[in-house]
């Protein structure tokens, strides 16, 4: 195989998996992980992929996936997450869920609940939770944007800040030490604080493909969430910034999420 065709099958598997580990791309193309890091450098310096905790992925600045790709992408540890995510709900809470492959995949899990009301900007969302036998749904509207399946724009905004919510569930495509959270369009960073600014508790849902990203628009600081679920723990640089900035860090690595009628306890980060 030339270094261009190993190269473009590259992009395909990160593109389809999400992130994969220099290990698993040189066993899916048979070939060695110096020949694996060397083509990642040349994509690299494409400005195609990034690195990203232990391997690689497609860089968020040269794409954003659509939905329907994103919904395959990183499953199970979609899956460990919001098994995680799951415990910090109670009975009779209003729960908030900004648009989004990870806040979808949580909303699914919430069975075995009483009184609970919804508030959201996804239809993908909503439907899932009638699905599953909520009836207290509330969507805000707006304009609908197809690369993330999110309900965006001024009248969005305006009905987000109608409601307030005990718990957010939001996700992010970028999470950086220093720059905080973002994602690619802006009119997705505006509905996003809005549901911010009307909520109790932000709890952000990001796995490990999201560490040290950066979108290209900015919707919050650390100092504004209060709870990380992710499937991986940082480095320590990041778990002494999130612990300065007050962030609870829930880990549900290991945590095997496939099964719905059994939710472990997640790992609590100590973050003394």
């Amino acid at each position: 195989m030339y270094p261009k065709e190993r190269q473009s099958l590259l992009l395909s598997l990160l593109a389809k998996e999400g992130f994969l580990s220099y290990q698993e791309l040189a066993e899916k193309l048979q070939v060695s992980e110096i020949t694996i890091r060397r083509d990642m450098k040349i994509l690299r310096e494409q400005g195609l992929v990034e690195k990203a905790f232990g391997g690689a992925q497609v860089s968020r600045a040269a794409m954003e996936l659509p939905y329907t790709s994103k919904q395959i992408m990183q499953i199970r540890e979609k899956e460990a997450i919001a098994a995680a995510a799951r415990r910090l709900v109670e009975n009779g809470m209003t729960i908030g869920f900004a648009a989004g492959t990870t806040t979808w995949v949580t909303a699914k899990h919430l069975v075995g609940f009483s009184e609970l009301t919804f508030v959201t900007n996804s239809v993908n969302i909503a439907t899932d939770l009638r699905a599953i036998g909520w009836t207290d749904i509330h969507i805000t509207g707006g304009v609908f944007r197809t690369p993330s399946d999110a309900l965006v724009g001024p009248i969005a905004e305006m009905a987000a800040r109608q409601f307030h919510t005990d718990i957010l569930f939001v996700g992010a495509n970028g999470l950086h030490v220093d720059h905080g959270l973002s994602t690619p369009n802006l009119l997705e960073a505006s509905i996003n604080r809005a549901l911010m600014e009307r909520t109790d508790k932000v709890v952000l849902l990001a796995d490990r493909t999201k560490w040290n990203g950066e979108a290209m628009c900015r919707f919050g600081g650390l100092d504004e969430i209060d709870v990380l679920v992710t499937d991986a723990l940082p480095g320590a640089f990041a778990e002494r910034t999130l612990a300065s900035h007050g962030v609870d860090v829930i880990c549900a690595d290991g945590i095997d999420a496939r099964n719905d009628d059994e939710y472990p306890k997640p790992t609590k980060m100590d973050t003394r």
